[in-house]
């Protein structure tokens, strides 16, 4: 397994050993003494999540959830084909309201850690798209909150590889983000909890 460090201090790119076959493949896609080695604490993960998308150009986020339930997430695309997306919103970070932003597949079977701290979306690039993520805190509605994913502060390119901007699907929650301008962090840089999450 490779675990890479992203641009942006804390976001990892995970690469799983593909064996293939006749029969097919097999991989290993999360091996927690791995996660050990690489971050140099154990990561609990407590809920798993699995969404599907039926139209190309699906749009969910931008997302985050704040202390004490602030949670990070180890993302993967099991079907089809995503832009992953995560934007630093730790206070006193050197990149903060920066983005880093991955193309996850079925096929490169590449998973995203995102701790907490970042705003996470995706786009579908797909049709039938399906992801599925690791969450190191459960869903807790009352910590939940979001940012608009377009907005232009982020300067965020969604629509590369010729996605269609006027054609997009969104829930009318994702639509009415807060601006990224009057969104109040409740994350700092460098203050980690155990699932390397950020915390007040």
């Amino acid at each position: 397994m490779k675990i890479t460090e992203c641009n942006i201090v804390g976001l990892y790119i995970i690469e799983p050993r593909i064996f293939s076959d006749a029969r097919g493949f097999f991989m290993e896609s999360y091996k927690s003494a791995d996660f050990a080695d690489a971050f140099g604490v154990d990561i609990a993960f407590v809920q798993d999540n699995h969404s599907l998308s039926h139209e190309q150009g699906t749009i969910r986020g931008l997302h985050f959830q704040s202390p004490p339930y602030g949670q990070g997430k180890l993302v993967r695309c099991t079907r089809g084909k995503i832009l992953d997306v995560a934007v630093d919103v730790r206070k006193n970070s050197p990149t903060y309201g920066q983005h880093s932003a991955v193309v996850l597949s079925s096929e490169n079977a590449k998973q995203f850690w995102i701790p907490a701290g970042f705003l996470h979306g995706f786009i579908t690039r797909t049709p039938m798209s399906e992801v599925q993520y690791k969450c190191t805190a459960p869903y807790m509605h009352a910590c939940e909150g979001g940012v608009r994913w377009d907005d232009p502060d982020l300067a965020i390119d969604w629509f590369s590889q010729g996605l269609d901007e006027k054609n997009i699907t969104i829930s009318e929650k994702d639509a009415q983000g807060q601006s990224f301008a009057d969104f109040q962090s409740p994350f700092s840089f460098g203050e980690t909890d155990s699932g390397l999450g950020e915390k007040q």
